[in-house]
């Protein structure tokens, strides 16, 4: 949905943000792991522009609905008064506890588009169970990132709009790192 919450968005190319519905008809396997990976736990953490440039790190309870990665917050809240003024955002999901990071560390940066449409507001209050007022933001992913241990290697697996997905391996040694 755009700005109004209609449901178009452009073309997606490289570095062009697109819909969380585009990277999972894209990329459906890698999308259903990101997904998992934010549904261990509710909590995670949003990296957000402030007034002056500086980053800002906040909580924030990320939230699958309708084919959409949604991320609803307080009104006036600071982290919504950043987006609001700079959508660029990164939201890692929780790792857990411990250093096993339960499935691999998992990455989302990209857009928030702000819905301003009452119909949607209500729809989302209504799935959420929340009540209204509050800040609603769309996602568009302009990348998307999981870092995990394999074996005795570290894999990142990227995917960015308009571009096939990477894999990049590397081990705990000299050795350069190298695509598969």
């Amino acid at each position: 949905m755009g700005d109004n919450g209609s449901t178009t968005t452009p073309a997606a190319g490289p570095g062009t943000p697109a819909t969380w519905a585009a990277f999972e008809a894209a990329e459906p396997a890698f999308a259903a792991t990101v997904r998992e990976r934010f549904g261990q736990y509710t909590h995670h953490a949003l990296a957000t522009l402030r007034k002056d440039g500086s980053p800002r790190l906040s909580g924030i309870e990320a939230d699958f609905r309708g084919d959409e990665l949604w991320l609803g917050m307080m009104p006036h809240s600071r982290k919504a008064r950043d987006l609001r003024r700079d959508p660029r955002f990164s939201l890692l999901a929780n790792p857990g506890e411990g250093t096993g990071m339960g499935g691999g560390d998992v990455r989302v940066s990209g857009r928030a588009v702000e819905i301003s449409d009452p119909r949607t507001l209500e729809w989302y209050a209504k799935e959420a169970g929340q009540p209204l007022p509050f800040h609603l933001f769309r996602v568009e992913p302009t990348e998307v990132v999981r870092t995990a241990v394999e074996g005795e290697e570290l894999v990142l697996r990227t995917w960015t709009p308009g571009r096939p997905l990477r894999t990049i391996r590397r081990g705990n040694d000299d050795t350069p790192a190298r695509e598969s």
